[in-house]
């Protein structure tokens, strides 16, 4: 689309292109109601139980950060391991929840986000989870980590 742009008398003072902007259609999820963080945080650790994730630490943003409620770490053994954690626990929130989650990292297989909104799930290989010790910027001051 072009548009002419005129001065106050009408004259031209030059043309400008319009580039339509892409529409993209909101994420589908579940009504929020249709759930509660607490249940949504339960199954995710569920899973990546069931699924043999390794050391699953759950941390309680509420009154922290405006992020989401829940935060998950996890690790996986292999970039393998990471990606099929990460792709099932996708999955069963589709399924379970009607839930679209955001996840970044998959292909590498290094470190998974999947952002659910209300949870934020970081699953790692154990290596990349040591270099950049992320529950401990989630800690109270003063608590060491085992």
């Amino acid at each position: 689309m072009i548009r002419r742009i005129t001065k106050e008398d009408g004259s031209l003072t030059g043309l400008t292109q319009a580039v339509a902007e892409p529409t993209v259609a909101p994420a589908q999820s579940a009504p929020h109601s249709a759930y509660s963080s607490e249940e949504l945080l339960e199954r995710i650790v569920q899973s990546l139980t069931d699924d043999k994730a390794e050391d699953i630490v759950q941390i309680d943003l509420r009154g922290k950060s405006s992020i989401g409620d829940y935060m998950v770490v996890a690790s996986g053994r292999s970039t393998r391991q990471v990606s099929a954690l990460s792709e099932k626990l996708v999955e069963r929130l589709k399924a379970e929840f009607g839930l679209y989650c955001k996840i970044e990292g998959k292909d590498a297989g290094d470190w998974v986000l999947i952002d659910t909104s209300d949870v934020i799930v970081h699953v790692f290989r154990p290596e990349v989870r040591e270099f950049y010790q992320l529950e401990k910027m989630w800690q109270p001051a003063g608590t060491a980590q085992a």
